[in-house]
């Protein structure tokens, strides 16, 4: 091998040593404009050329702009448009293949308007496409090799290896906006979500007031072959307040407006309150219902009205899926560090593949359960909140056909109490 050749062999194998280089530290760049400018450099470099150029499509699909530049061009060449027909670039995006002009004199391609807004005299032209999974992104190109030499076969590899990388980086970069876009609509939705139920909830409470209201006044007005009527009105109205009460408390969550107002409250005299306000439905459904809260009185620190909130919706939720006949167990103990509190039944019980999730919002466990039941599935996920809200946990055992077991833990420790380091809501 002669001096000329092994000359030339050690410039190549030194070109690619320095290709996969730069391609290692593009590889780690994660922001798109340092990037795309490291990477016109090495194209600047790797084919020993004045300078390189990356243009895309802007965003009207009909033109070509300057995506990245030396920065010498950046400010004469920003606002200028590369038409995709009578251009080197058009060509080469349109076409899918590249280009290699050793003198743009005699190629009617070339589009000189670049060279009179730049004051740059272009004299060759090497261009590649920038080609994701069969879709070109734009165009990568070198202009005016030095001492003009002409462009290489190794030349039009090297761009076009270099090119491959620039692809990754659009391709991601789309990718990221249109996440963001995502992101920023759903923003949107979510804002004008609790815009409309901040607001209905504060114009049905009104009317409902009313409603309520005068239900119950009537009721001891009209005759008593009336009231069974009336009575109907009266629970069909508390259980809309029920609904809009579940929909706005989770809603305050969200937006982070729910807070705990926390001083010592007794477990006991929770669980008196709620089991009080389900009487009536314990005896219509002939539910056997019993309690165990010890001895000692359970004492944590936290706000009584949505731990009582807690309580109720699993309460509720026992009721409504045990059938008539069945039985209620209510248990609060202490453990080391929390309040342990327990509603056991032996109703239908919660089929394995709904178990998961029955903390989510509008979960509902069998179409046909709900259509027999009612309900929005709001309430358990409403106690996972309120309960998440003091630093607790909640979870739920249930067997098939054999009854379920919802379980939520308190801290006993003041520090503890509303200050959880997130509430997940699902």
């Amino acid at each position: 091998m002669d001096s000329e050749t092994a000359s030339a062999a050690t410039k190549h194998i030194q070109r690619l040593e320095r290709l996969l280089e730069i391609n290692r530290s593009l590889s780690a760049s994660l922001e798109l404009e340092p990037f795309l400018h490291s990477l016109i450099s090495a194209a600047t470099e790797l084919t020993g050329c004045e300078l390189a150029s990356i243009l895309e499509l802007d965003e009207g699909g009909e033109e070509l702009r300057f995506l990245a530049l030396p920065w010498f061009h950046q400010e004469p060449l920003k606002m200028v448009k590369v038409p995709l027909q009578n251009s080197v670039a058009g060509w080469v995006l349109q076409n899918g293949q590249p280009a290699v002009i050793q003198d743009v004199a005699a190629d009617p391609r070339h589009f000189k308007d670049v060279d009179q807004a730049s004051g740059f005299g272009t004299r060759s032209i090497m261009a590649v496409p920038i080609i994701y999974q069969g879709e070109t992104l734009g165009v990568l190109e070198v202009v005016n090799k030095t001492e003009q030499a002409h462009y290489t076969e190794e030349d039009l590899t090297i761009l076009a290896s270099l090119a491959s990388q620039a692809a990754i980086a659009l391709q991601n970069n789309h990718l990221m906006i249109k996440v963001q876009q995502s992101v920023d609509q759903r923003t949107e939705l979510d804002r004008m979500k609790s815009d409309f139920i901040a607001i209905a909830s504060h114009e049905l409470r009104t009317p409902l007031g009313l409603i309520l209201g005068h239900a119950t006044f009537l009721r001891e007005a009209i005759q008593p072959d009336q009231r069974a009527q009336m009575d109907i009105i009266v629970r069909s109205a508390m259980r809309l307040k029920e609904i809009i009460d579940s929909i706005a408390n989770m809603d305050n969550v969200q937006r982070g407006m729910a807070s705990v107002r926390a001083h010592s409250i007794s477990i006991k005299r929770v669980v008196e309150e709620v089991l009080d306000s389900f009487q009536l439905e314990v005896k219509a459904k002939r539910l056997s219902l019993r309690t165990d809260t010890g001895q000692e009185d359970l004492l944590v620190e936290g706000d009584p009205a949505k731990i009582a909130i807690a309580l109720s919706n699993m309460v509720k939720n026992a009721v409504t899926f045990t059938n008539p006949g069945g039985h209620i167990f209510i248990s609060a103990e202490s453990i080391p560090g929390y309040v342990k509190v327990s509603v056991i039944d032996d109703g239908i019980g919660i089929p394995p593949k709904d178990l998961p999730h029955i903390f989510e919002r509008f979960y509902q466990v069998e179409s046909h359960l709900t259509r027999k039941h009612g309900g929005m599935g709001l309430g358990l996920s409403v106690s996972k909140v309120m309960v998440e809200l003091h630093g607790g946990r909640i979870w739920a055992e249930s067997v098939e056909g054999k009854g379920s077991n919802f379980t939520f833990l308190l801290p006993t420790n003041s520090g503890q109490a509303g200050t959880p380091s997130r509430v997940f809501i699902s």
